[in-house]
């Protein structure tokens, strides 16, 4: 007799559901495999592309660390990572649905707000250092080497500009300076409501202008505040989101804190508590940065400096070894000492030179950084915010 097999056999319409439903979760799998190497991908370069950044910056040559065109490069890293930044978020708008990955991305935006007063400071700085330029030019002009005689008259007037920049160079850290009275923003035209006085303690001048008693090493160390490497389950718990937006957060609160120790920011300090991580493939670029940095801070000639820009310790080393020449002149000059005031003038005279040739385009940079970083704020926040939407 024939078996009646109806009872243990599949029908044929069951069966190929079956199949297509396993086709079905294979594919979908192979395209979370596919969309998560492609992530991984992308959160790998921005790495990669921070550590080669800061690498380059890290092994520059003595001659040129922390000059006027190092810093520059040191902005246009930043500025770079962040646009890289603002790319890899744009093709991963899904993986900021969920918390906390808007929370930490929120995080950076507050602190990029604070990165903007740090910004005027040193937009500030460079006027400052443009105030010294104006005596430094009295200087020059007085021992002016196409002179044969340097009499009493140019003496005179040397020994009282380099005394008027011994003054102006003195930080008046008690009053403030006449500079951070009158602060303006990148970011705003020059409006009398924006000037308003703010009440004394306020320390947050909300990025237009900064108040008399704003502090720039405060100011870091706010940026500094809760910035913890995350651990391996929270890395993996955000798809790599939180690795990302913490080497964000670091690259900003360095790049600020070398910009104040090299240009003279108001209440500026190098003592901001914040150590470099070890785990992260640019760690030891940023390692190294940071103490060649210390370790140039560190030098008896630079304790007292305005700032640790290269060009800042040539104007001072000019201008010190200048006054020590002419507070020990006496008239009638010998030749040797005569050339060798001669000498210091040139020296400045190249000094004020590099100056002029390197403010402009420096504080340009600076313009640059404080928009770009409006603007990727302005960016991220609406896509927070279409990324919370049901």
């Amino acid at each position: 007799m024939p078996s009646d097999s109806r009872g243990s056999s599949m029908p044929f319409a069951s069966f190929r559901r079956s199949i297509l439903s396993i086709r079905s979760e294979q594919v979908h799998s192979l395209e979370l495999n596919h969309d998560s190497n492609v992530h991984e991908i992308e959160q790998e370069a921005f790495q990669k592309l921070v550590f080669t950044r800061f690498k380059e910056l890290s092994v520059a040559p003595a001659d040129e660390f922390l000059s006027i065109a190092w810093i520059q490069k040191l902005l246009d890293a930043f500025t770079s990572c962040q646009e890289e930044l603002r790319i890899v978020l744009n093709n991963n708008k899904e993986l900021l649905l969920k918390l906390p990955q808007d929370k930490l991305l929120s995080d950076y935006f507050d602190r990029t707000i604070k990165a903007l007063d740090i910004c005027n400071s040193a937009r500030d700085g460079i006027g400052k250092i443009r105030l010294w330029q104006k005596h430094l030019e009295i200087v020059v002009s007085a021992l002016d080497s196409r002179q044969k005689m340097i009499g009493e008259g140019q003496l005179r007037r040397t020994r009282k500009s380099l005394m008027d920049l011994a003054l102006v160079m003195l930080e008046e850290k008690e009053t403030g300076s006449v500079l951070s009275q009158r602060n303006r923003s990148f970011g705003r035209h020059n409006k009398a409501k924006d000037h308003q006085r703010r009440p004394s303690g306020h320390s947050r001048s909300l990025s237009w202008s900064v108040s008399q008693s704003w502090s720039a090493s405060k100011q870091l160390q706010s940026i500094a505040s809760h910035l913890v490497a995350p651990r391996g389950h929270e890395i993996a718990a955000t798809n790599g989101i939180a690795s990302l937006i913490f080497t964000m957060n670091f690259v900003l609160l360095f790049v600020l804190w070398v910009l104040v120790a090299a240009v003279p920011c108001q209440d500026r300090s190098l003592q901001i508590h914040f150590t470099v991580p070890r785990q992260f493939s640019w760690s030891n670029a940023l390692w190294l940065l940071h103490g060649r940095i210390m370790d140039e801070a560190k030098k008896p000639e630079r304790r007292n400096s305005n700032g640790l820009l290269k060009e800042i310790y040539q104007l001072e080393k000019c201008v010190h070894h200048l006054t020590d020449l002419i507070d020990s002149a006496q008239l009638p000059l010998t030749e040797g000492l005569m050339e060798e005031i001669k000498m210091g003038g040139q020296d400045l005279s190249a000094v004020c030179e590099d100056l002029k040739a390197g403010l402009s385009p420096l504080e340009r940079h600076l313009k640059e950084v404080f928009r770009k970083i409006m603007s990727c704020r302005t960016e991220g926040l609406e896509l927070l915010g279409s990324a919370n939407q049901p």
